[in-house]
């Protein structure tokens, strides 16, 4: 119980619990599957409740953060975390739902950064993924695995040949990316995606390459452990 409450403790925030962008990459770290939750529950029984949610929220919002810059796809997360923050201060729900409500979310958030490994994925190649079949198009195993095929070969072929340093501050780098990007999903992806879904998707994969990968080996990925 003092590790966890060592871990709360460092992660209680004060002010709002909105995902902020971290230009410099550094996250707290803040591993949710090292809690006791069950422990955790008892603890909460016995303490002052409002400070024990207090605690339980900054270390959720610090998991967030993280996971959210490293794979928007998982905003929906964020939302939902922020929802329950407003019907709590609005009064809409007592401090003993709120911490059960943040116990099951906690416990969701360990089962999405985990997921990347029940999908033999990294996480950057996970957060291709998500954009590539998310919310659309419905895809077969066969497809999904087609997918994530396509994804490991691209961040290799981009990393390997076109993510040099600053090359977002050239133009024909930039045009090189997305070039690539466009020709290689072309080639790679299953014919379920329609043309329009499909410029959709390499417009939306190129704005991630581009948010997450500065050059020469370095991206979010890199900086964040």
């Amino acid at each position: 119980m003092s590790d966890i409450e060592e871990v709360l403790d460092q992660s209680i925030a004060s002010e709002g619990y909105i995902i902020y962008e971290d230009p410099a990459g550094y996250n707290t770290k803040v591993d949710l599957s090292q809690i006791d939750f069950e422990a955790l529950r008892r603890h909460f029984e016995k303490s002052r409740k409002h400070t024990e949610v207090e605690k339980l929220k900054g270390m959720i919002n610090a998991k967030l953060n993280k996971l959210v810059r490293l794979n928007k796809s998982r905003i929906d997360f964020a939302e939902r975390f922020q929802k329950m923050i407003d019907e709590y201060n609005s009064g809409a729900m007592n401090v003993e739902i709120m911490f059960d409500k943040l116990l099951a979310f906690a416990k969701e958030l360990t089962e999405e950064e985990k997921r990347g490994i029940s999908e033999q994925l990294t996480e950057e190649e996970l957060a291709l993924f998500d954009i590539l079949t998310k919310p659309e198009p419905k895809l077969t195993n066969k497809e999904k695995n087609q997918v994530k095929k396509a994804v490991r070969e691209l961040l290799e072929t981009l990393k390997r040949e076109k993510l040099v340093l600053d090359w977002r501050k050239r133009q024909q780098a930039r045009a090189a990316v997305l070039i690539t990007i466009q020709d290689y999903l072309d080639r790679e992806l299953p014919r379920t995606y329609t043309p329009e879904i499909f410029n959709r998707k390499c417009e939306l994969v190129y704005q991630h390459i581009y948010d997450c990968y500065y050059g020469a080996g370095q991206s979010v990925y890199s900086r964040v452990s």
